[in-house]
């Protein structure tokens, strides 16, 4: 069944129409994504120690971004990899966001663990390995938290966006989708990231969708030539990892961006933002 057979909750539009206008979702007090304003959500792939998760924050507030990322549950491809802190880093991260005022996202793995981390984060993240879980998608649906939906890297967008109505079906209106790369033959980047998902998403709904520029190239150097792009085709937003010091990165240290790579990869997608008549 094709979505547009399907009966749904978010704003579908066949292909010849013109796109539905994207629903406003707030993410917290003050943070609203889905206007003009792009909304970039900045931090950490894993929280190590709240030396590092503090000293991450602060620059990537003072560079202009307005929710802090990092993982305490880290679901990687080896068992034998730093895997997270766990509910210890879920306590860092709440502590530190309060500490430098801002939102903060994580990842949950469980349909079990709903309450335990939104009783930590502002905004749930639901992992690209996670994306076909719907036992979790129909628990942060019936959760009042704002949810961050991945695409699953093996997942077609139409997938894709069928997961997020079993979200929006449980009751939860607050989704908004991430293209995050997906996998394809070409091995010169981590993923291949999917510009084409971001405008397709959008024509196809009213959901906020955002870019990961750094899961999507997997590599530091290709983070701001993708960011500019995923802004410049439509994207509402950014997720973006920083660590302060990358080569001791217990996860993703290859694609993380310094602080002041992120400082300067904000003054360059403020400029695309601008021709494109956005803000950050």
């Amino acid at each position: 069944m094709s979505v547009s057979e399907s009966r749904t909750l978010i704003g579908f539009v066949e292909q010849e129409a013109a796109p539905p206008r994207t629903r406003p979702v707030e993410l917290a007090p003050g943070v609203v994504i889905g206007g003009t304003r792009l909304v970039v959500f900045a931090g950490p792939c894993a929280i190590e120690n709240e030396a590092r998760l503090l000293a991450v924050a602060r620059a990537v507030k003072a560079a202009g971004a307005q929710v802090l990322r990092g993982g305490a549950y880290k679901p990687r491809t080896s068992p034998y990899t730093f895997q997270g802190l766990g509910p210890a880093g879920l306590a860092l991260l709440r502590d530190v966001a309060h500490a430098v005022g801002l939102p903060a996202v994580t990842e949950v793995m469980a349909h079990t663990e709903v309450d335990l981390v939104a009783r930590h984060a502002d905004i749930l993240q639901i992992g690209t390995r996670s994306m076909h879980n719907v036992p979790l998608l129909h628990a942060v649906g019936e959760c009042d938290r704002p949810v961050l939906l991945k695409r699953g890297f093996m997942a077609t967008v139409e997938e894709w966006v069928l997961a997020a109505e079993h979200i929006l079906s449980r009751g939860n209106s607050r989704v908004v989708l991430c293209e995050r790369g997906i996998r394809t033959f070409d091995t010169g980047t981590r993923f291949t990231l999917d510009l084409n998902a971001v405008a397709l998403a959008h024509r196809m709904t009213d959901l906020p969708v955002i870019v990961d520029p750094s899961h999507g190239t997997g590599h530091a150097d290709l983070v701001l030539p993708a960011a500019r792009a995923g802004i410049a085709v439509g994207a509402d937003g950014l997720i973006v990892e920083v660590h302060p010091d990358p080569a001791e990165a217990l996860s993703d240290g290859n694609q993380s961006l310094t602080p002041q790579a992120f400082h300067d990869l904000m003054h360059a997608v403020r400029r695309v933002a601008a021709a494109v008549d956005r803000t950050v």
